[in-house]
């Protein structure tokens, strides 16, 4: 069963603020709750083919993936995916103007999980949009309050 879990957020910020504070991988610990640590492969910025080690902690397990970037277009999409391990799991996000000064930003996490995870993909679903909708509260409220 796959999994594919869609999460937005109005964000009073400019698309310009808000893609470049998500578009950099090096702030996810800061507003992920899950994610632990980010360590580049590649060299900064962030362009398709950067590659970039994570570990998180979802569902009492700790994981440690490397996220590739395939598709980047300024102020609008990026688009990460991993191969590895028993999850193979695609990341994106996409910024949109919503209003003068805001931006309505969507995260979307989908993957096919196989053995075990994916007996569990239900469970892994509501856990995972659970915590994307915390994590976008955070977000909000880290770059709102600037």
């Amino acid at each position: 069963m796959a999994v594919d879990v869609l999460t937005e957020v109005v964000i009073e910020r400019p698309v310009q603020e808000v893609a470049a504070y998500v578009g950099d991988p090096s702030n996810a610990p800061e507003w992920y709750a899950n994610i632990e640590s980010v360590r580049w492969r590649t060299e900064p910025p962030v362009a398709v083919g950067s590659r970039m080690d994570f570990v998180a902690h979802f569902l009492g397990r700790r994981l440690a993936y490397t996220y590739e970037v395939v598709e980047l277009v300024p102020l609008e999409r990026l688009v990460m995916r991993t191969a590895q391990g028993p999850f193979p799991m695609e990341t994106s996000y996409q910024w949109s103007p919503s209003g003068e000064r805001s931006t309505h930003m969507s995260l979307r996490n989908r993957g096919e999980p196989s053995g075990f995870a994916g007996v569990a993909a239900p469970l892994m679903s509501a856990a995972m949009r659970r915590a994307n909708q915390k994590d976008l509260t955070r977000l909000k409220s880290l770059l709102e309050s600037r």
